[in-house]
């Protein structure tokens, strides 16, 4: 009685991995990534809402908390 043999399996293909991103799966964080960099070198162009003081004080303290 023979036992059935089993073929190997297929090597693993030696190219690159075949995905594409859309142009804007690169370009979105990128932007981001500019205009939160740009905010940080330069804070004055980064106006805060006014209105309600409540939102303003809390923020000014957690500002606060952080520089300690």
């Amino acid at each position: 009685m023979s036992a059935p043999t089993q073929t190997p399996p297929h090597p693993a293909s030696r190219g690159g991995v075949d995905i594409r991103l859309p142009w804007w799966a690169l370009a979105l964080p990128t932007l981001a990534f500019v205009v939160l960099l740009t905010l940080i070198l330069n804070p004055a162009d980064a106006h805060a809402a006014s209105g309600d003081p409540l939102v303003t004080q809390f923020l000014e303290r957690v500002q606060q908390l952080i520089a300690r």
